[in-house]
């Protein structure tokens, strides 16, 4: 009896049952992107030809139910890194970007104006990606594109984020308690079918009915899910954890490529900001009781004793809005455990500060910091940039003893941005957590318009008009006042914020031009000419060089403005002074009869004619 031959297994049968799916999800992720499913969330995003910026769009990937993401404050840098560069990347929370005081106040721009006051020869790119209400995980997930951009140095502030930012263990965008599987599901964010399965899970969500009380209100009183987080509790120890993992691995690949790079300490207002919620069950945990007890310590003059219990009382605040005193320990172990430097901002700010605790005299609210503050902080950073020799490998212009004195006093900022500052400040104060306090009042009675730029102002922060637009009408209201150097101000606070748009530079050179500020209009013609070389710009560099007996610049950027329209006979005219001077009369004399050609009354004109051919003759 023979038995019966099994048969084997088909293995092409279970390869095709293997592949079907694969297949499937391969036809489904080309046909969202033929079909431009989605939104571009990117990193980068083209800015010009030749420069990119942060996308507005990058934050989706940390926001699902947020429907105004927040963006950063809009520096730029170049596709091609110029050999003369020092380009330099930011990274961190809403106190990184300098709120309420963006897009000027950040830090960052405290080290940029720094740098360029000093290295002029060198092409400085200060690159601030922070954005608000995000965390490490938004750290972690930039470093592999910030790499890619051949960072001379990075800097990060960041962790007052880290349990109600985006994905944070208390957070309301949260994905989950695995550090490992947020990453995983951020790496895989590019792809078009993870953005579909969101979006339906989204609609699906919005049909269930909502009962968190803090939806409405600014993005931090919406951010908060999870509101009475205790003190070494598992939710506590999560976001502890969560910061050491994902700045770890940040730091992880940033050494691999050996790029340097700086990490400061935070710091919160501990004197004078009320810990928001309290664990009233406990009498030794309850936080406005040891608050009050540090207060009493403070009126008696023993201010050790009082710095150590504002500290508790601020780690005991459920409400975990400034970052415990761990994160901090986290980040001094990190740079002894990586040999980093560590910008000690906390334990410098507070020595600076009166009695030795940070209180209002730093910050505005619970944890960002004044426009002072934050110049304190850009020049801390900078500080340790120079202790570790960092900077660029050139002589700066003026002595480092100088340095921040100066910055300090041409630091851009304006009156309409101190208006606009205050304004967010009043309304975020208005709003949940700060109104467990006092109760909310009507912004009728809360903002008080005192001016035209408070009217600016407030129309920005309620979103009926564009920052760009609030400043571009401020100077020409000054203009209409014979206010012309505030004009000229705002003007330069665009060209600041906005370096690669050309239009400023033509609008403020010609401006100067008419009121014959030649040498100061020359700065601006210059930098429009860089930016697009244009008639308006070879003209006038032409003509003002030519003023200054710089004979052969002048020609060629006369000459070079004939390219761009051929029959302007101011320009002819010049350029045939030019020739003249450099006793190449034949062409002058060519010049001039094309001017005269174009406008036969030309003022000069035919005088210079007429020297001309009487010395062509006798030549």
């Amino acid at each position: 009896m023979f038995m019966k031959k099994q048969k084997k297994p088909n293995t092409v049968f279970y390869l095709i049952l293997v592949l079907i799916p694969i297949l499937f999800f391969v036809i489904l992720e080309l046909s969202l992107r033929l079909f431009n499913y989605g939104v571009d969330t990117s990193t980068w995003i083209k800015i010009t030809d030749t420069h990119y910026g942060l996308n507005p769009n990058v934050a989706r990937r940390y926001f699902h139910s947020v429907n105004n993401v927040p963006e950063s404050i809009q520096d730029v840098f170049a596709i091609a890194k110029e050999p003369n560069t020092f380009r330099v990347f930011v990274l961190g929370g809403s106190s990184a970007a300098g709120y309420p005081f963006m897009p000027l106040g950040s830090f960052s721009r405290y080290i940029r104006q720094r740098l360029e006051q000093n290295y002029p020869e060198i092409n400085i790119e200060v690159v601030n990606l922070s954005l608000t209400a995000v965390n490490s995980y938004t750290i972690r997930d930039l470093i592999p594109d910030v790499l890619d951009e051949d960072p001379d140095l990075i800097l990060i502030y960041a962790g007052h984020n880290e349990y109600y930012g985006a994905l944070g263990v208390g957070s309301m965008e949260s994905l989950g308690k695995s550090t490992n599987v947020v990453n995983f599901l951020l790496s895989i964010n590019n792809f078009k079918i993870v953005q579909l399965v969101g979006d339906v899970l989204k609609a699906a969500i919005s049909l269930l009915p909502d009962d968190n009380e803090s939806k409405s209100g600014t993005l931090m009183a919406r951010m908060a899910q999870n509101q009475k987080i205790e003190l070494e509790s598992e939710t506590y120890e999560l976001g502890i954890q969560q910061f050491r993992k994902n700045i770890t691995d940040a730091i992880n690949l940033v050494q691999k490529q050996k790029v340097p790079i700086i990490i400061s300490t935070l710091v919160s207002n501990i004197k004078d900001q009320h810990p928001f919620i309290s664990n009233l069950k406990n009498s030794l945990q309850n936080a406005k009781k040891v608050y009050a007890e540090a207060k009493k310590q403070y009126s008696v003059s023993n201010y050790t004793k009082a710095d150590s219990l504002f500290r508790l009382a601020k780690d005991l605040d459920q409400l975990r809005f400034r970052a415990p005193e761990r994160l901090n320990e986290v980040i001094r172990k990190l740079g002894a455990e990586f040999n980093i430097p560590i910008v000690n901002t906390d334990s410098i700010l507070s020595f600076q500060s009166p009695n030795g605790i940070i209180g209002d005299n730093l910050m505005i609210d619970h944890l960002h910091l004044t426009l002072e503050g934050y110049k304190d902080l850009g020049q801390l950073f900078y500080e340790e940039i120079n202790s570790t020799n960092l900077l660029p490998n050139k002589i700066p212009i003026h002595k480092y003893e100088k340095q921040d004195s100066i910055t300090r006093k041409y630091f851009i900022f304006s009156e309409l941005d101190s208006s606009i500052a205050n304004f967010k400040l009043q309304l975020l104060k208005n709003d949940w957590p700060f109104t467990i306090f006092t109760k909310k009042k009507k912004v009728s009675s809360l903002v008080k318009l005192e001016n035209y730029i408070d009217s600016l102002a407030y129309n920005f922060v309620i979103g009926e008009e564009e920052w760009e637009k609030a400043h571009r009408i401020l100077a020409a209201t000054f203009m209409q006042r014979n206010k012309f150097d505030k004009g000229k101000k705002e003007i330069d606070l665009l060209i600041h914020q906005y370096p690669l748009i050309v239009e400023y530079n033509k609008f403020i050179s010609n401006e100067l031009i008419k009121k014959q500020r030649f040498n100061e209009a020359l700065e601006y013609l210059e930098r429009g000419y860089k930016l697009n070389p244009s008639h308006f710009f070879c003209k006038w560099l032409g003509i003002i060089n030519l003023s200054h007996s710089k004979i052969d610049t002048s020609i060629h950027f006369l000459e070079e403005s004939l390219n761009y329209i051929s029959n302007d006979a101011q320009v002819l005219y010049n350029l045939s002074g030019a020739y003249s001077k450099k006793n190449e009369f034949e062409k002058a004399l060519d010049r001039i009869q094309k001017c005269l050609s174009i406008n036969p009354n030309y003022k000069g004109a035919i005088l210079l004619k007429n020297q001309l051919q009487s010395i062509v003759r006798n030549n």
